[in-house]
């Protein structure tokens, strides 16, 4: 539906407006701005993709993670004999587990809300901490389910890439973000994950 000519005219005045308000602002007010600009924390980085193709010998079909966590590796099957392999982080001595569990679902910059459990361990926790970049849980959260019941466990990215490698987690599995939302987009909702 084409309107007619006297309605077309309203977004370029509504355009000019803005750029009038823009260029109509004061030198002091600019300066301002940026400097609110400059003041914030510098954005984390996303890390080095600590990725590669290796040989991997399993039953285990295409589409299955397999974490072995005392090599501190996430295994994405991707065929016959053959894997993507990612350097993780994995959880410290007291929150270790091993089991099978499911993709339940997929976030991109999810929110992060500690569980009680952990709170009450560190009470100086939030209650959530929004999307973002300086959320613990990084660019990308897969989140396991063990018969259809959230474990609390994720795969996740991380703010902090020089953390990769360590043991450190509250039972989660964390690779650099950059890591992450490479698997994010190879992983489907469903995928089996067997944690060894």
């Amino acid at each position: 539906m084409t309107l007619p000519g006297r309605y077309r005219i309203v977004p370029t005045l509504a355009g000019a407006c803005i750029m009038g308000l823009a260029l109509g602002m004061p030198a002091w007010n600019l300066a301002h701005a940026r400097s609110a600009l400059s003041d914030r924390p510098p954005l984390p980085a996303m890390g080095p993709s600590l990725r590669k193709t290796v040989a991997l010998q399993t039953a285990e079909q295409p589409g299955t993670i397999i974490i072995r966590k005392d090599e501190k590796a996430l295994y994405l099957v991707t065929r016959q004999g053959e894997a993507l392999r990612y350097q993780i982080s994995v959880g410290r001595d007291g929150f270790g587990w091993t089991g099978i569990v499911k993709v339940g679902a997929k976030t991109a910059w999810p929110e992060w809300r500690p569980p009680r459990e952990m709170r009450a361990r560190q009470p100086e926790l939030p209650e959530m901490v929004p999307a973002g970049p300086y959320n613990p849980l990084g660019a990308r959260a897969l989140y396991l389910l063990r018969d259809g019941r959230d474990t609390l466990y994720r795969i996740h990215g991380t703010n902090d890439p020089k953390g990769i490698g360590f043991d450190g987690t509250s039972g989660c599995f964390r690779l650099t973000n950059t890591d992450v939302i490479d698997l994010f987009k190879r992983v489907s909702i469903g995928a089996k994950v067997v944690v060894q």
